[in-house]
């Protein structure tokens, strides 16, 4: 019969008590969600940001931080002057209706749209230039 020496007993018996605990060991997994609303801003102050949205009448206030993130809508970032009062954004904001954090805004391209091939308005003023020339030819 062989026998373990107490050093090989005790490097054994941590293995095991090793495995064991790692068995035990539990996992806690947090989700964060984050929501996110379309609209117009109204109002840019240093601590709000005030969105009319498109689908309610009353403005809707989120407050920001310095991790705050600022894009366009390809996601490259975007500098906060061009966060202002009139532009269409996309507000990605965590929490509840009582302290709503915006997390990222999105700056939207203000488009416009014009019909070139529309008549001019009926008080535009069209100014035609005749221009006559004059040969005189001697026999």
């Amino acid at each position: 019969m062989k026998t373990t020496t107490p050093c090989l007993r005790a490097a054994l018996f941590g293995v095991v008590l090793s495995a064991s605990a790692a068995y035990a060991q539990s996992t806690t997994t947090t989700t964060t969600s984050s929501t996110s609303s379309d609209g117009t801003i109204s109002d840019f102050s240093p601590s709000v940001i005030t969105v009319r949205s498109t689908s309610s009448t009353t403005p809707v206030s989120y407050s920001y931080s310095k991790t705050t993130t600022y894009v366009d809508e390809n996601g490259n970032p975007v500098s906060i002057e061009t966060v202002h009062s009139g532009a269409p954004v996309t507000v990605y904001y965590s929490g509840d209706a009582g302290s709503m954090v915006a997390t990222k805004v999105v700056v939207h391209k203000v488009t416009t749209t014009s019909d070139v091939s529309a008549p001019p308005p009926a008080d535009a003023t069209t100014t035609t230039v005749k221009k006559t020339t004059t040969t005189t030819v001697n026999p």
